[in-house]
């Protein structure tokens, strides 16, 4: 069982920055695709960013060019670097892990960590 915390979320302004980051319980092996997913209230869960057991990342289209995945395998964390924060950011982010790329790609990945609020004000 891999337990997933998030912290460095908080409050900010618009054009400001945060990172995120995801400590998990246990070493996350290689083979483990991650991601994060965030949620505003009232709207559907989306994918954020995922860093893939393959090497390969990918980003939604309204984050690509501020935000940045990554990883520090020593620290077993992964991060989520935002920058030039726009308020429709403003979510609860998720980290989340799966050993299945597929799994993590259409959002059902086995483990979730509780969420970090993100508020963006204008």
């Amino acid at each position: 069982q891999v337990h997933l915390v998030e912290s460095g979320g908080g409050s900010v302004q618009a054009g400001g920055s945060l990172r995120l980051s995801c400590a998990a319980s246990e070493y996350i092996y290689s083979w483990y695709s991650m991601g994060w997913f965030r949620q505003a209230p009232g709207k559907e869960r989306e994918g954020v960013a995922g860093l893939y057991a393959d090497g390969t990342t990918s980003y939604a289209d309204s984050v690509k060019g501020r935000f940045t995945i990554s990883k520090d395998n020593a620290k077993n964390t992964l991060y989520l670097q935002m920058n030039s924060l726009k308020p429709e950011d403003t979510a609860m982010y998720y980290c989340a892990a799966d050993n299945s790329k597929v799994s993590l790609v259409y959002g059902a990945p086995k483990y979730w960590g509780q969420g970090t609020q993100v508020t963006v004000s204008s």
